[in-house]
């Protein structure tokens, strides 16, 4: 695989694409995290998904040891690992194709296809969770601030979302480290969501019109 696209690619944004065996070592150095279901990665400037693609893949290997033998659980636990996934990436084509790749991967291994609701409702969680902007000035393409889902998962089949600002999910991570003035408090003391929505499944889920987001917060 190439790591560049182009020359004039490289000249003005400085796109370069990480190995897949230096993606592995970097992934191995927090090992335990990227085997986690649940743990969440951002990652700024995502490219296509190299990173991104293989930590869902870790995720799903977790998913398959523990939930293997329930089909429901193992629908269930696959989504919410998709959901514990972000990027941020500044080029149109590159976002496009983070999203394809990241489906694709989440499509073959539950064996899905376009019709079925788990399918859509990752479609749609792809569509929250890798962002089409700029990581540094922490905008949309668009100019709007850019904001991420906080996913979680209640228990049979139903999913909660909170929208937090991206300012608001950095200051919260400096808050929170050992030392600071803060680290003591619990973070719903200092930051609370832009939105937050009744649970859903992901039947619900698939429903939605990608436009227009959830229209049911509460």
């Amino acid at each position: 695989m190439s790591l560049t696209k182009s020359k004039q690619r490289i000249a003005d944004h400085g796109e370069v694409f990480t190995p897949a065996w230096m993606v592995e070592a970097m992934l191995d150095l927090v090992k335990e995290e990227s085997e986690r279901i649940d743990s969440r990665f951002l990652e700024p400037a995502c490219g296509s998904g190299n990173f991104l693609v293989r930590v869902l893949q870790r995720k799903l290997a977790a998913v398959e040891l523990k939930f293997g033998r329930s089909e429901f659980e193992k629908r269930q636990y696959a989504l919410l690992g998709l959901m514990c996934t972000y990027g941020i990436e500044l080029l149109p084509d590159n976002i496009a194709e983070c999203r394809a790749n990241m489906l694709e991967v989440f499509a073959e291994y539950l064996n899905l296809d376009g019709g079925d609701d788990l399918y859509r409702a990752a479609f749609y969680v792809l569509s929250q969770n890798l962002v089409h902007g700029d990581a540094l000035t922490m905008l949309m393409d668009d100019g709007r601030p850019i904001t991420f889902a906080e996913w979680g998962y209640l228990g049979k089949g139903k999913f909660q979302r909170r929208d937090f600002s991206l300012e608001a999910l950095a200051q919260m991570s400096s808050y929170s480290q050992e030392g600071s003035l803060f680290a003591s408090l619990g973070k719903h003391e200092i930051f609370t969501p832009i939105k937050e929505y009744p649970p859903m499944t992901a039947r619900q889920l698939a429903r939605f019109p990608l436009e227009d987001g959830l229209r049911e917060a509460v």
